[in-house]
């Protein structure tokens, strides 16, 4: 009964690629994971220290990150790359130099490179940002996610479903709350959708956001 899956574990090796590229050894395999998530994070706090208040977003769609012998190669696919760019290429080498300290790796050297997106509002995750920013400053959370499905319109999707979880509005008793629009084939294995799950501590508790978007083939 209800078999569950992540609906982009669920693609992999059809619409779905991987988002780290590389070979270990079985007893280094956790190691690895653990140096990935430690680049991801990182990258995560120190853009949103930096960013400005008028953004509101982080604006990271995904990182994706390529591992040689000598060389990790991280990509960060951004919609608002000015977070990043403002600072000019200093800014960049300042990352790529705090990075190597934080995995502390002397023999590799990390090499950071930006991708614009061209509809940020087209990645869940970005739109999920967008959520939780309206969530915390109280916005209601229907009309929440009526803008980000205004805000998808924009891109070029097929369909898109919200999902929002947890003690909403502050009731007592938690529900679920969801809205779609358009198409979204969840069980079609040669659909391309794109899914993120993301959290929010508002003043009545952590709600959770799940975004599916149906995408065009690209």
């Amino acid at each position: 009964m209800g078999q569950k899956i992540n609906p982009l574990g669920f693609r992999l090796g059809t619409t779905q690629s991987h988002h780290s590229i590389w070979f270990a050894q079985i007893k280094n395999y956790s190691q690895g994971l653990q140096e990935d998530q430690k680049i991801r994070d990182y990258i995560k706090n120190d853009i949103q220290k930096n960013r400005k208040i008028s953004y509101g977003v982080e604006g990271i769609a995904r990182i994706e990150i390529r591992k040689r012998i000598d060389l990790i190669q991280v990509i960060i696919y951004m919609g608002f790359p000015k977070l990043l760019i403002e600072g000019g290429t200093r800014r960049i080498e300042e990352l790529q130099i705090n990075v190597q300290k934080e995995l502390n790796c002397v023999n590799r050297k990390i090499n950071i490179t930006i991708t614009r997106i061209t509809n940020p509002y087209g990645h869940p995750n970005i739109l999920a940002e967008f959520i939780a920013g309206q969530l915390k400053n109280r916005v209601s959370f229907r009309k929440a996610m009526k803008k980000a499905i205004e805000l998808t319109e924009q891109a070029n999707t097929k369909g898109i479903q919200v999902q929002i979880a947890g003690r909403i509005d502050g009731k007592e008793i938690a529900r679920v709350e969801w809205i779609r629009e358009g198409r979204v084939p969840r069980q079609t294995i040669r659909a391309k959708i794109d899914y993120c799950c993301y959290t929010v501590e508002t003043i009545y508790g952590v709600l959770g956001i799940k975004i599916w978007i149906f995408r065009e083939d690209e």
